[in-house]
């Protein structure tokens, strides 16, 4: 098969690794890619959805997997599939899951989906009002797409009225802050949960948790993730079978009653309290820094698992996972998550590196290729990941890994998977 990988961070780097393994890829391609892509595979350069749309036709693409979630909530689905062309992800009304948090809290509460109790509005004085009625933590959010950074929680009453008067004046996310939902803050443990759909039937990944923070202990600014890990012990089988029964089950058939059946990666960010799993999120495509850790750990052909949910031939699939564990560490830039420092050169400790082969691998994400090596030029700038077949030494092959790279105003965290190493 050809395939086309729509996207150029680590998340489609990683994916694009998997699907190296397969038997049936052919050729592969990234749109764009990043400076390391062009080692999997060859990057190409198409404006918009219809470019790439004729591309895909013109080079016998057989499959298109979109990483990001800009393009879906922008409806390349929708384009390639009016040109008859098969694409993993969902289509621009089934993205709103993502696109517009009102939209999916809606949704929730129309199906009777756990959550924490919320308001969707645009007057300030109604959310006011919601504020002053709840006890505690308030947890802010704008509506609209933010990179994974537009939720603010917020520890007292003045601080969310704060958050909320910047957002629907547009001072904190522009547009996407102009509708705001606020909710009482969920006091527990957070899961990422991933279910491969092909708009009625699903498989369901095992449970991962991101690491949000920038710094060690959770200390610092939100980022869009500085590290991941799967599976998680603290997702014990009672709660992932709560999370498939309550959540993941109830939602793909709300889709499908709603006339926008979701086909791809439903990504289910979930807050367990007192061993009750809550939604605190849905997001349309896989998860980064989650997808880093969790493609390697898959046993079935990844090629024919996202084939099969762009054909809607998920229930007749071979599932397997290899029982492993896998911790990832994303190396970041020097003004990260702020903004983007200048281009430096990366180093890498080849031979070492290459002596870790069977301990993990890198990731890599914000690169460019220059003709004396690999360039830094973005916020994240790669995963090391390790994998092993327990906790400790999947986090300990991470860090083995991360010690081949140097990059001046490199910065990683040293806890990656604090919450279980020791469980």
């Amino acid at each position: 098969m050809n395939v086309l990988i729509v996207g150029n961070g680590a998340r489609e780097y990683s994916i694009a690794l998997a699907l190296k393994k397969s038997k049936k890829l052919d050729k592969l391609y990234f749109a764009p890619g990043n400076g390391a892509t062009s080692t999997l595979g060859e990057n190409i350069s198409v404006g918009d959805y219809e470019g790439l749309a004729n591309f895909a036709k013109k080079n016998q693409i057989e499959l298109t997997i979109v990483g990001p979630e800009a393009p879906l909530s922008g409806g390349i689905v929708d384009v390639f599939k009016k040109h008859s062309l098969k694409i993993f992800g969902p289509s621009k009304k089934a993205a709103k899951l993502e696109s517009s948090k009102a939209f999916m809290k809606n949704i929730l509460a129309k199906y009777s989906v756990p959550t924490a109790k919320y308001v969707e509005t645009s007057s300030e004085a109604e959310a006011f009002a919601f504020v002053d009625s709840l006890e505690g933590t308030v947890v802010v959010k704008a509506d609209g797409l933010c990179a994974g950074k537009g939720v603010i929680i917020c520890e007292t009453k003045e601080d969310a009225k704060d958050a909320i008067k910047d957002m629907l004046n547009g001072d904190s996310f522009g547009d996407a802050g102009k509708k705001v939902v606020v909710e009482e803050f969920l006091d527990g443990f957070e899961l990422s949960v991933f279910a491969l759909v092909d708009g009625k039937n699903y498989r369901i990944l095992p449970a991962a948790q991101d690491h949000k923070r920038l710094q060690d202990g959770n200390e610092g600014p939100n980022t869009g993730g500085m590290g991941a890990y799967a599976p998680t012990p603290l997702c014990t089988v009672e709660i992932m079978q709560k999370i498939d029964k309550n959540i993941i089950a109830p939602t793909v058939q709300a889709m499908e009653s709603e006339g926008s059946p979701f086909e791809g990666v439903l990504f289910a960010g979930i807050m367990v309290v007192n061993n009750e799993p809550y939604t605190l999120e849905f997001n349309v495509r896989f998860g980064d820094p989650e997808c880093e850790v969790l493609m390697p750990l898959i046993n079935s052909d990844v090629l024919d698992l996202l084939d099969a949910c762009a054909s809607g031939e998920v229930e007749k699939l071979e599932f397997s996972m290899s029982g492993r564990y896998a911790v990832g560490v994303v190396a970041a830039s020097r003004d990260y998550p702020y903004s983007n420092a200048a281009p430096v050169k990366i180093t890498i400790d080849e031979v070492a590196l290459a002596s870790m082969s069977e301990l993990g691998h890198i990731s890599y994400a914000g690169v460019e290729k220059r003709d004396d090596g690999l360039y830094a030029n973005a916020g994240r700038i790669l995963v090391a990941v390790g994998i092993a077949d327990d906790i400790k030494t999947a986090q300990k092959n991470a860090y083995k890994i991360m010690s081949t790279v140097k990059f001046d105003g490199m910065q990683y965290r040293n806890d990656i998977a604090y919450q279980v190493v020791g469980i």
